[in-house]
């Protein structure tokens, strides 16, 4: 098996990889979040805005992974 094949199987798994952390990363944020919004209504406003900004983290790093894919694909052909 050549490094490019080793890349080629390598570059997908790491994109689902990748989305299933964030997944499971934003479901436990939001989900901590609707608790703390559920024990304390008047702080609703700053929790939203702190699960706001750490979704978009997380999403972020997302994205990184899957531009990084792209950035290697170029190297696979």
């Amino acid at each position: 098996m050549t490094s490019a094949i080793a890349l080629a199987f390598s570059l997908p798994i790491a994109v689902a990889l990748a989305a299933i952390g964030s997944a499971f990363g934003l479901g436990k944020a939001v989900a901590a979040a609707m608790e703390a919004i559920g024990r304390q209504p008047e702080a609703a406003p700053k929790i939203q805005l702190a699960m706001v900004i750490g979704a978009a983290f997380i999403e972020a790093l997302t994205i990184y992974a899957l531009l990084t894919v792209f950035i290697f694909q170029g190297r696979v052909g």
